[in-house]
């Protein structure tokens, strides 16, 4: 039996110049019967005001510092009221408050824990941008932790106060919510996902203060800088203590199993694919005598298929690939290929053959690394799909018979 006491949510609603729908917001938030905090990001339409009359808190940032400061305030004015967690709802009227029950409904399962609302963004209006930024976010996030999320993007969420204000998390506008979710991940917080239903307005009444180049920007640079610290081998902020139970047996001791576990990892067509790409690029640099090793740490830390790649780089073994390589960063400096293969030119300029290798390397690698991966990810879905054909012909011969 579970004596815990229930986690207490506050709901935050970080607002800049949402004046329009806020009042709304703040309504149906308060229907949920739960306290409401809004925290003003320095707005300048006096949105404020319109909640005079209703019974939730305030808090004034000034000036605007972005949306991951009004929600890094929301979970300190949470902690010091002696709340577990916050409920985060953007403003604009995206989401559905009512939703904000389901995800503390997950809370039962297990806490601390991060929930996200994923979003049923499958209407006509939804914008093919904001569908494209989701992917191109999950795919990262996915890289990043291994969490296969269907929405990364949601602002929709539930935050467990204590561990969220014991990250060192450094960005505060709309990459916040990437870098808390990757990093509560890494501190051993699990992430949820629950669907709810999202609300997209005509682009002309629509209110977004995302800028696509600025704000894309610093995401692209988020994730470069979360994909360099996966990688780097110093362990993590632990948030959360390790269960009893949860200890894996040595694989070492049991070939067979390891053998399975290996091929069976991440073993989705756009996973295999993109473990492909990382083999054939890294099976391209001039890692001589240590590419195996390095393919499997950092497929290990990607969070990639550790067969596909090593089995995908075989492609770069000499003398094909590196000869290319060396041709290719050989034109780069000089402006022609090299065509005299003497010992001054081999063995004397060993220095300078290894230097067009590594910059050959970074043009050949990428560019042979998206053939073998579109080739990987199409091959695998067409004997997929043909399988899953031929079952369901076989189910349907077995019903036959068994109705004959």
């Amino acid at each position: 039996m579970n004596n815990r006491p229930s986690p207490q949510f506050l709901v935050v609603i970080p607002v800049y110049n949402h004046r329009e729908t806020l009042r709304d917001v703040t309504i149906q938030s308060l229907r949920t019967g739960l306290d409401v905090l809004v925290v003003d990001d320095g707005s300048t339409d006096c949105g404020l005001e319109s909640l005079k009359d209703l019974t939730c808190l305030t808090h004034i940032l000034t000036p605007n510092r972005g949306k991951g400061a009004a929600i890094l305030a929301g979970a300190a004015i949470a902690a010091e009221r002696g709340f577990d967690g916050i409920v985060t709802i953007d403003a604009d009227g995206q989401h559905d408050p009512a939703s904000i029950r389901d995800l503390i409904e997950k809370t039962a399962e297990q806490w601390p824990a991060l929930v996200i609302g994923n979003r049923t963004m499958v209407a006509e209006e939804i914008p093919r941008s904001s569908l494209f930024g989701r992917s191109f976010s999950n795919f990262w996030v996915r890289l990043e932790t291994g969490c296969a999320l269907p929405d990364t993007q949601s602002g929709l969420r539930l935050y467990p106060v204590r561990e969220l204000l014991r990250l060192s998390i450094r960005t505060r506008r709309y990459d916040f919510e990437i870098e808390s979710l990757v990093r509560l991940a890494w501190g051993g917080i699990p992430v949820h996902s629950v669907p709810v239903p999202v609300h997209y307005p005509p682009s002309d009444e629509r209110i977004s203060h995302f800028h696509r180049l600025w704000d894309n920007t610093r995401l692209s640079m988020l994730h470069t800088m979360l994909v360099i610290r996966a990688l780097f081998p110093w362990p993590h902020t632990k948030l959360a203590p390790k269960k009893t139970g949860d200890e894996q047996p040595n694989l070492l001791l049991h070939p067979v199993r390891l053998f399975k576990k290996l091929l069976m990892e991440h073993a989705t067509p756009s996973q295999i694919a993109t473990a492909a790409w990382m083999g054939v690029f890294l099976g391209a640099l001039p890692l001589i005598g240590i590419h195996t090793v390095v393919i499997l740490y950092i497929c290990h830390m990607l969070h990639l298929n550790k067969m596909a790649a090593v089995a995908a780089s075989q492609i770069c073994m000499p003398p094909v690939v590196p000869i290319l390589c060396i041709q290719v960063g050989y034109y780069f400096r000089h402006g022609e290929l090299l065509l005299d293969f003497t010992r001054e030119t081999l063995v004397v300029q060993i220095g300078e053959r290894l230097w067009e290798y590594l910059l050959g390397s970074l043009i050949i690698g990428p560019l042979l690394g998206f053939v073998v991966a579109a080739a990987s990810y199409f091959t695998i879905r067409f004997f997929r799909n043909r399988k899953t054909v031929q079952t369901v012909e076989a189910d349907r011969l077995a019903t036959d018979q068994e109705k004959a």
